[in-house]
């Protein structure tokens, strides 16, 4: 019996994904339909439709469209891939089968839960994930997929905004419930650049300090320089992080401008938002979570 076959409109609808998009993927990556139709049209098979599946999970990760397109075609057919290795150093650990099978289900459950805004499963999933994973891996495995999926989605059709304020919120929820590091004397500054309302990273940084026992003060969204300014001098802080998410929020000038301290602090930057060409020399950037999460934790004095 012949498989069924399917048209390009009906997969990009079944992964929420464009059309266009899926067309994108097959002309730059070469992962495309391979069956043909009674007229000779080109139809996704269900091998075709498992690598895209694949291809889409590795994105949502945090891996390139690229690399994520040649795991999805070089695993073999009905066979889970290894996680691939992610952000600067490539030092993730890779998952067993079970664990990434579980960490799938996982992300599809919170995905449906916060989808249906169902708060109190949604509060449920991430706050057992933190507890039994951290909130590094949390928040990489499970909690920054299902925004870059939402985020996807509302780019594509404008909807999802009242999903991804939900998941925000309960997110936020669960991450206060960390318990704080003590007091270490100099605490690490964390701040969003001025007019970036993406916040949500900051918070979860400060709680994946707080369990490796560093004291953190969180600023928030939306900072003036001024304001981080003042609580540079205020404070002594032993490192500033500050978080840019969009390109608009990422032009770095005016991070030249903020004091110095005596005893100085590291200036560190993360997100996807600032322009690296224009970053000053003195100023670490951190590519990903777990490294920043590392760089901040690892700073003399930091507990």
């Amino acid at each position: 019996m012949r498989e069924a076959q399917l048209g390009v409109g009906a997969v990009a609808q079944r992964l929420g994904v464009a059309a266009s998009t899926l067309r994108t993927w097959d002309r730059r990556y070469g992962i495309g339909p391979s069956g043909r139709s009674a007229g000779g049209h080109r139809r996704y098979t269900p091998a075709d439709v498992a690598r895209l599946e694949t291809m889409q999970r590795q994105i949502l990760t945090g891996v390139p469209p690229q690399e994520a397109a040649r795991v999805a075609l070089e695993a073999p057919p009905g066979e889970p891939p290894a996680p691939r290795a992610h952000g600067a150093g490539g030092n993730r650990v890779p998952l067993r089968a079970d664990h990434d099978e579980r960490q799938a289900a996982e992300v599809r459950g919170l995905a449906r839960a916060a989808m249906a805004l169902d708060a109190s499963a949604t509060a449920g999933t991430v706050r057992n994930a933190l507890r039994r994973d951290g909130v590094v891996r949390a928040w990489d495995d499970l909690i920054a997929p299902v925004l870059i999926g939402i985020g996807r989605k509302h780019a594509v059709s404008g909807d999802c905004v009242e999903v991804e304020h939900l998941l925000s919120a309960v997110v936020l929820g669960c991450l206060a419930e960390t318990p704080a590091a003590p007091p270490n004397g100099r605490p690490v500054l964390l701040a969003c650049a001025p007019e970036e309302q993406h916040s949500l990273p900051v918070h979860a940084l400060a709680a994946a300090l707080a369990e490796t026992g560093v004291e953190t003060l969180t600023l928030g969204a939306r900072v003036p320089p001024p304001a981080l300014t003042a609580a540079i001098r205020r404070t002594g802080p032993n490192a500033v992080f500050v978080w840019s998410q969009t390109t608009e929020t990422g032009d770095p000038a005016w991070l030249a401008e903020l004091p110095a301290s005596r005893p100085p602090y590291r200036l560190v930057v993360g997100g996807p938002g600032w322009n690296r060409d224009r970053l000053p020399p003195h100023i670490t950037r951190v590519a990903a979570f777990p490294e920043a999460v590392t760089a901040l934790a690892s700073l003399p004095g930091a507990r």
